[in-house]
């Protein structure tokens, strides 16, 4: 849904559009190792993954944003590229706390110079965008204009998922980001302390972006939003097809994430469908 050039809704600033394409661009790299060289993060990685579905899971989780920010980057109106900015931004900062918290496992003393390369371009990206990315949230928040009225709201029953989405991932994030090997216990997988707070930073974010929606409550707003959720799901159903062996299928734990995945490649497809 596109509005006229010469209303009063407030535009998407040329910085921040930039920022998110080359934001897009960034994660899409980053996620290339992840998700076609999975078992071989010791060369082609910031740090070593032992574990090939937690690679799979991050590469799919960080393709899945290079959508959101690469159709956000492409909106005119700020109200519907919103939804990519508040979740990336919380993203990248949790991202540098964890970079920081467990450096001493990053390959900057790697053999093989493209990986040391690779980690440093790792670390400066966490420390710069979020400094870039809210200064120029900042500076949206104080251009003139208001949103586009609501056009097509979202029905109850989404709402309802969307919001017990938000309120599964959110805390069983923010307890591996906090007290990774304790909540590592209930994860269907394996973790180390370093990927259950990369994982748990990823839950922390994307349940933030599903309470986004539910506020936004707009399909019209939401578009980008929509085809990232699909394609989440998409590539974490894919990781477990690949790699699915080392969940232990006899407990509840597999089961309840599968699911779990299921309900959000149809809030997703639902999002797309509402879009003709």
């Amino acid at each position: 849904m596109d509005f006229e050039q010469g209303s009063d809704y407030r535009p998407v600033t040329r910085g921040m559009q930039i920022l998110l394409l080359a934001a897009s661009v960034l994660v899409f790299l980053i996620g290339i190792p992840l998700v076609l060289l999975t078992t071989q993060t010791e060369s082609y990685f910031a740090w070593t993954i032992g574990s090939a579905l937690t690679a799979a899971f991050l590469g799919g989780a960080y393709w899945s944003s290079g959508v959101l920010e690469l159709m956000a980057a492409r909106e005119k109106w700020w109200a519907n590229a919103r939804i990519a900015v508040p979740a990336v931004l919380l993203f990248t900062v949790l991202t540098l706390v964890v970079t920081l918290l467990h450096i001493d496992k990053f390959h900057f003393d790697a053999p093989a110079g493209h990986t040391v390369a690779g980690t440093w371009a790792w670390l400066v990206v966490y420390a710069v965008v979020p400094v870039i990315m809210g200064w120029l949230l900042l500076k949206q928040r104080t251009l003139a204009g208001g949103d586009p009225p609501r056009l097509k709201t979202l029905s109850t029953g989404i709402k309802v998922v969307l919001l017990g989405q938000a309120l599964i991932m959110f805390p069983i994030g923010l307890g591996l980001f906090l007290f990774p090997l304790e909540v590592a216990a209930i994860w269907p997988w394996g973790l180390t302390a370093l990927t259950g707070r990369a994982i748990g930073a990823w839950l922390i974010s994307i349940g933030v972006i599903a309470a986004h929606a539910v506020y936004e409550n707009d399909w019209a707003r939401l578009r980008t939003f929509a085809a990232s959720y699909t394609i989440l799901a998409i590539m974490q159903l894919i990781a477990l097809l690949r790699f699915g062996n080392e969940i232990e299928w006899g407990t509840l734990g597999g089961w309840f994430y599968l699911l779990f995945l299921l309900s959000i490649g149809v809030v997703g497809v639902y999002g797309l469908l509402q879009q003709r």
